[in-house]
């Protein structure tokens, strides 16, 4: 092969996969060779000869033949992709190709060839959507859909490569419409068939028919089968089409009983409970998209039973499979909390509804308000859903990874749950997702931040990180640095991930200098940003932060260096110990309490303008808290040695700091508070 030229390995490619007979392993090596050579030919800029050129209709014929049902798996997964790489590299005459061969296919009219052309136009319709939406909508093609599926003797593999058929193309808005239009009675008639009934009554009509179990049957329908159709029938219910909307004309038409959503949620549960192995897949596939809408949400997570054997078919499902992504949408489903929206936005979406609905209103579903979707987490949360998650988290792709992530963001906002999701390892779940999602879904590891600050905010880190526990406290810092600055992408301004970030980090940093100083190196320009957020609740949280951060030396010298920046950070902070919520005063007292113990932040308080008055105003205060931290400041200035004490002192004086001092003794209760203000009076009182 190594002396041939691409053409002519294409060619000797062709010949083996046109001859057969193989074992599906070198069935599988020569489809991958030949998808190599045409992603080769797709990207190369400049050749003499595509190998595309060599591929007519026979070898289309060839290779779109590996995708039906009849092949094994395997084989059918290399095949879908040399198909995809094909398409790729032939552009239009790949496109024409491929709607030749489907149609003749068709044309033919027999049952091979119908599984055939309905098996690739599955197959194939994730790749080439616009293609495949062309073929499966052109003139006359559904229709005829419905004499074949009515027939009196039906081909079982020809029922389910049509109904595959189908279902993937109902992922397609105009196609969805055109099954509602064509299809939707036969699809019913398939779901509601009960097969041993019409066995007994063709037997009872005429006892010499036989039954059989074979691929072809008289009128019957498997249970395979008509889970398909119900899956079809879900997505055309819970994403209704424009054909399914109420018109308001003179013309009335008299419609037929309907197979409800909750009927086919009741027919994937039941088979999913009685019979997971052979009925999973299209049960779990038909949920995902039944759990949409809020009443089947609700019926779901009150099925414990049920909600146990979707755990357990998620923790048995292989990584990366349609099995898997389905399971996970179910719960991502019964999850997902509503957007939280600005008194404007909510405004503009009730204008948007008012002319959408012709001046009706629909009212905001009850069964998805915060109460419901928190009682559906706990449910599904009891199910045991934690550790198969984090196990899914490890092999995922990126599309199971981010509903992994929402799904436990979900869970993480009821607050009760948050110290059980760290012991479960939702913790080094998020961490390692954030590192593993590229930077292209900035929403997805902007989720797993934001709930890993929840659940930090309400855990002690030492019980997550300390001990013998691989994962460091600081791999959690740069997740919550990353939500520190609001979402940029984003149309509204939205704090909340910014307050849940800051408190987080301020509970990592009263643990040790390490992450104190890790938090500083890495966030120290962002968390001076939020010290002066307009929004006094993250300008509180920033300056609670601020006040473990000035523990480590590292965080003094941001305020005790002999520079500008410095003393800029000090007048800042003696504003906000004179802001008016009581929390940041609380806050920056704490901070300074802790930094007037060095001579620099002493003589820089001194110094500034209103800076003794600000800290002597703490002394007044109601609150006991805050009067303890004034006066430990007071007493650190004016016990400095040196000029910087001998400054603070006078100062002290000048401003009434001993009539201060002695209110403050008076109207305080706590022994700790009494004593400290009477050993800086006793300071002040001495004379220098």
């Amino acid at each position: 092969m190594a002396k041939l030229n691409n053409v002519e390995q294409t060619q000797l490619i062709l010949a083996r996969l046109m001859e057969g007979g193989q074992e599906d392993d070198d069935t599988c090596r020569e489809l991958d060779r030949l998808t190599k050579l045409l992603n080769d030919d797709n990207e190369a800029k400049k050749k003499d000869q595509s190998i595309c050129d060599v591929i007519d209709d026979v070898c289309v014929d060839t290779i779109l033949g590996y995708l039906d049902m009849r092949q094994a798996d395997s084989v059918r997964g290399h095949a879908v992709l040399t198909a995809s790489s094909y398409l790729k590299a032939a552009g239009n005459k790949g496109g024409e190709a491929l709607q030749t061969f489907f149609f003749d296919r068709v044309k033919r009219g027999t049952y091979d060839d119908y599984i055939v052309a309905f098996c690739v136009a599955a197959a194939v319709f994730p790749i080439a959507p616009d293609i495949t939406a062309d073929m499966f909508l052109s003139e006359g093609f559904l229709p005829s859909l419905d004499p074949l599926m009515r027939r009196k003797w039906k081909s079982r593999k020809v029922e389910t490569a049509c109904l595959e058929m189908l279902n993937a193309a109902s992922m397609n808005a105009q196609c969805r419409e055109a099954i509602q239009k064509y299809c939707t009675d036969w699809l019913e008639e398939v779901v509601d068939q009960d097969p041993n009934e019409l066995a007994k009554a063709i037997h009872s009509a005429d006892p010499d028919v036989h039954v059989t179990e074979g691929s072809i049957a008289m009128r019957r329908h498997s249970e395979a089968v008509q889970n398909l159709a119900a899956v079809i029938l879900a997505k055309l219910r819970a994403v209704p089409s424009s054909a399914q909307q109420p018109t308001d004309g003179p013309e009335i038409r008299i419609q037929q009983a309907t197979t409800s959503i909750e009927d086919l949620t009741k027919m994937f549960s039941t088979t999913i409970l009685k019979d997971p192995e052979n009925g999973k897949r299209h049960s779990v596939e038909g949920l995902a998209y039944a759990t949409i809408q809020p009443a089947i949400k609700e019926e779901v997570a009150h099925n414990k039973e049920l909600v146990k054997s979707l755990v357990k078919i998620l923790g048995d499902a292989p990584a990366k499979s349609p099995l898997t992504y389905g399971a996970l949408s179910i719960f991502t489903n019964l999850t997902r909390y509503q957007p939280a929206q600005s008194e404007e936005e909510k405004k503009m979406t009730q204008l948007k509804a008012y002319a959408n609905a012709a001046g009706k209103l629909a009212p905001a579903n009850p069964l998805n308000d915060n109460e419901h979707v928190s009682e559906r987490c706990k449910r599904v949360f009891n199910a045991g859903i934690v550790p198969v998650l984090v196990t899914h988290s490890r092999h995922g792709s990126v599309a199971s990874l981010n509903l992994i992530v929402s799904i436990i963001a979900a869970l993480s906002v009821t607050s009760s749950l948050r110290g059980q999701l760290a012991q479960q390892g939702a913790v080094n779940l998020l961490i390692a997702a954030f590192m593993a999602l590229p930077d292209s879904e900035s929403q997805a590891k902007r989720t797993a931040a934001q709930a890993l600050a929840r659940i930090l905010i309400s855990t002690d880190p030492s019980l997550v990180f300390g001990g013998t526990r691989a994962r460091p406290q600081h791999t959690a810092i740069r997740p919550l640095i990353f939500i520190l600055s609001p979402d940029p992408a984003a149309e509204t301004r939205d704090l909340l991930p910014t307050f849940e970030s800051l408190m987080a980090l301020t509970n990592l940093a009263s643990t040790d200098d390490e992450t104190r100083v890790s938090i500083i190196r890495n966030a120290w320009t962002e968390i001076e940003e939020q010290l002066l957020s307009s929004n006094h609740m993250v300008s509180k949280a920033a300056v609670e932060l601020v006040c473990n951060l000035v523990q480590c030396l590292e965080g003094v010298a941001q305020y005790a260096a002999d520079s500008p920046q410095a003393a800029n950070r000090l007048h800042i902070l003696l504003a906000l110990a004179d802001a008016e919520d009581e929390g940041t005063r609380s806050a920056a007292g704490g901070a300074l309490a802790s930094l007037t113990a060095y001579e620099s932040v002493v003589t820089g308080i001194v110094k500034r303008e209103r800076g003794v008055e600000v800290v002597l105003g703490l002394c007044g205060e109601e609150s006991e808290d805050l009067r303890h931290r004034g006066v430990f400041v007071v007493y650190n200035m004016v016990a400095c040695e040196g000029e910087p004490g001998k400054m603070a002192r006078k100062e002290m004086r000048e401003k009434n700091g001993i009539e201060v001092l002695k209110e403050c003794a008076k109207s305080s209760r706590r022994t700790e508070v009494v004593e400290i203000t009477i050993q800086a009076l006793k300071v002040l009182l001495e004379q220098d």
